[in-house]
């Protein structure tokens, strides 16, 4: 079974970064187009950046200039450095394959931005 561990998140202030990271079986990042995804309290999970297999990349318009998707296939890992971090992106990140999430959701990792 696919197992999809995020981790990397934290209580940031405004304007701070963090970078979250997402491992998995091998292989499975090679061959996907795979993104992170973000649910905030109330609010329905939503896609925010995804990286295809080969380099094309997609942000959602929120997040677009400040966070920056990328992956190391040999390590299995996706990774999604923000930055100028807002109040707004509070919420838990998630990562899994675009457009559907093929695998199961992993417990994901809580960013806490404050004022």
């Amino acid at each position: 079974q696919v197992q999809l561990v995020e981790s990397g998140g934290g209580s940031v202030q405004v304007g701070g970064s963090l970078r979250l990271s997402c491992t998995g079986s091998a292989g499975i990042f090679r061959i996907n187009t795979m993104g992170w995804y973000r649910q905030a309290p109330e609010k329905q999970r939503e896609l925010v950046a995804s990286e295809r297999s080969g380099g094309r990349i997609n942000y959602a318009d929120s997040v677009r200039g400040r966070f920056t998707i990328s992956r190391d296939s040999a390590k299995n890992t996706v990774y999604l450095q923000m930055n100028s971090l807002k109040p707004e992106d509070t919420a838990i990140y998630y990562c899994n394959t675009v457009p559907q999430a093929l695998y199961s959701w992993g417990q994901g990792t809580q960013v806490t931005v404050s004022s």
